[in-house]
């Protein structure tokens, strides 16, 4: 570990002539060298230590040049392949072993993303949460009607004891029995559970101990949070077996509520797309085609009225994907609002767990519920929620990419849904982001889910899991191992000067209002951690099934003739955590929409 400097500088030139020679014909030879003595008060050196690793030649690094796209000469090759052993390899102990410390599911990276960048302040500055007027709605007759009211109107039925939990729950036990063989929206039923927590709640709020607008509501979790004494699979075959011994902070906050967990609601293995150990979730309202993931599960079965409410997850896009194909509206919060303490890790600097339901208000008050900072989420942070269900938007300033506006995947619902804002008395002005690479921020997202399921890589579980083409987490975790460190850190500079530009943006404008799935808006609002709300704002028809997973001429989807009509939705972007506007803005909007209550047929 000695450093040759002193030596170098003090030895006759003979001698260092000598030394030279000797060390070259070391490293050629590409062997260890011997520990040397240590020169009190010499400093330790780089590549000196015992060497560990396979010998690699000039070749492996030309062919590694072409996966990392540099250009070394051949004499850096060389240089680069006699001292790999002895310079860099020696640090990898985490995958050669001895492997003497183990990074548990619960170890957090020391650096951490924090979206509020200096002389930014988190709005509003106080607690205000009005719910919308008292509604005197009748109690339907029909089952089928009461199940797909929102939770605005059941917990007022509720409330006043116009129904029971426990009849609500049946209702929605016997909707899940008759119709979940055609969506495959749910892993693990909690039926005696649910059952059980019912009708405590109808006990309570006999005995005037009434919770709030939660309390006795059936509700669905993705399979990610996890659930004590119940499975929590993360819908992947190595882990159909895993029982948490403690539930998450987003299911304790429930339960202090007093809603009732009825399902645990199917994901993509690993939060990616619509497939999962028990097949594909699929569209209630398109049986032909997925639901969409990753969060397949909580549009599913929030669309076809299983549940009142759901709750899912976004890393970069598993909300609001299946929120547009589902018809249902899908809220991800700003970064650091909710506590993800007990939900499974995909990115540490990207996950986000959010609301999924049937209206803008609903969605509202689940957010009310689940918000706010646990000490096991190192990036939660207190915040406030400042929302009022019958406040006016006339004035709020909407920003809009005119560019995005006027191209696919945008439609002519997005262009009604800014007539609207303007007739509600709201102003329009375009804003501009710069022209980057906004892709080039992905390296975050593939090395940390590599990181987060490294195990699985190193125990060759990968290959358990179902989906294995191009586009699946097997293959994308296995490449990610060979992205550059370099590059991970140029992607996070990157990543603070797009949050800089957003910040510029909001500046000027309240609000933005985006294509839901335009490739950009996704990616820059999931790395930078701005809250996202999803609503459905009108009908198109489509001529063939959408798929969240990249073509494959040799299953070809299926085409519709004449063309299906199915939900479109618009998504409106907010401040970091000013998600309260965002909900006063969609539930005037969602008032003149008008087609929130259309319902999946069939259903």
């Amino acid at each position: 570990m000695n450093t040759r400097r002193q030596f170098l500088i003090r030895a006759p030139l003979a001698a260092l002539v000598g030394t030279v020679a000797w060390k070259h014909a070391l490293t050629s030879n590409a062997q260890t060298p011997s520990p040397t003595p240590t020169t009190a008060g010499a400093p330790p050196t780089f590549g000196t230590g015992p060497g560990a690793g396979p010998p690699v030649t000039p070749d492996t690094f030309a062919e590694a040049e072409k996966l990392m796209q540099v250009t070394m000469t051949p004499g850096e090759r060389q240089q680069a392949a006699d001292t790999w052993r002895t310079s860099l390899a020696q640090y990898l102990e985490r995958r050669t072993g001895p492997r003497k410390v183990r990074i548990t599911d619960t170890d957090v990276p020391a650096t951490l993303w924090n979206p509020m960048l200096p002389g930014l302040k988190v709005e509003p500055t106080r607690e205000q949460f009005i719910r919308s007027k008292s509604i005197s709605a009748p109690l339907p007759a029909a089952d089928d009607d009461i199940a797909f009211a929102p939770v605005t109107q059941l917990s007022h039925w509720i409330e006043s004891r116009k129904l029971t939990s426990e009849r609500l729950t049946n209702i929605y036990l016997s909707r899940i029995e008759r119709f979940d063989p055609k969506l495959r929206s749910i892993i693990t039923l909690t039926k005696d559970h649910a059952l059980a927590r019912a009708k405590q709640a109808d006990r309570e709020i006999a005995a005037g101990r009434y919770r709030g607008p939660l309390h006795g509501i059936p509700y669905g979790v993705k399979d990610l949070l996890d659930t004590k004494d119940i499975p929590t699979t993360y819908g992947a075959e190595p882990f159909r077996n895993r029982v948490p011994a403690a539930d998450a902070f987003v299911v304790r906050r429930l339960n202090e509520a007093g809603a009732v967990m009825l399902a645990k609601l199917s994901l993509g293995a690993l939060a990616l797309n619509d497939i999962w150990f028990g097949g594909q979730t699929m569209n209630p309202w398109l049986l032909e085609e997925g639901a969409s993931g990753s969060s397949a599960g909580p549009g599913a079965a929030t669309a076809a009225a299983f549940v009142a409410f759901s709750v899912g997850s976004e890393t970069g896009g598993s909300i609001v994907s299946p929120a547009m194909r589902c018809g249902v509206t899908g809220l991800r919060p700003t970064f650091g609002r909710v506590a993800r303490t007990g939900a499974m890790t995909l990115c540490w600097s990207l996950d986000k767990l959010g609301p999924m339901t049937r209206s803008v208000e609903d969605a509202m008050l689940v957010l009310h519920a689940i918000s706010g900072p646990d000490a096991g989420d190192p990036s939660s942070l207190p915040s406030r929620l400042d929302f009022d269900a019958n406040a006016s938007i006339a004035g709020l300033k909407v920003g809009y990419i005119a560019p995005w506006m006027k191209e696919s995947p945008a439609t002519d619902v997005d262009s009604s849904a800014m007539d609207t804002m303007k007739r509600l008395g709201m102003h329009l002005q375009e804003v501009a982001l710069p022209d980057w690479p906004y892709s080039s921020l992905m390296p975050i997202l593939f090395a940390e889910g590599a990181a987060s399921f490294e195990e699985l890589a190193l125990n060759n579980q990968l290959r358990e899991l179902k989906v294995q083409v191009k586009d699946a987490w097997p293959n994308l975790f296995r490449q990610a191992r060979f992205l550059s460190a370099v590059d991970f850190v140029q992607a996070d500079r990157l990543r603070r000067k797009v949050a800089l530009e957003m910040a510029r943006v909001f500046r000027d404008v309240d609000l933005l209002i985006v294509p839901s799935l335009r490739d950009e808006q996704l990616t820059i609002t999931n790395f930078t951690g701005h809250p996202s709300l999803t609503m459905r704002a009108g009908f198109v028809e489509v001529s063939e099934a959408r798929s969240d997973w990249a073509p494959d001429p040799a299953n070809p989807l299926p085409r519709f003739n004449p063309p299906r009509r199915v939900p479109h939705g618009v998504t409106i972007l907010g401040r970091l955590f000013d998600d309260g506007l965002l909900g006063q803005v969609g539930v005037a909007l969602e008032r003149e929409f008008n087609v929130v209550k259309e319902r999946p047929p069939g259903f």
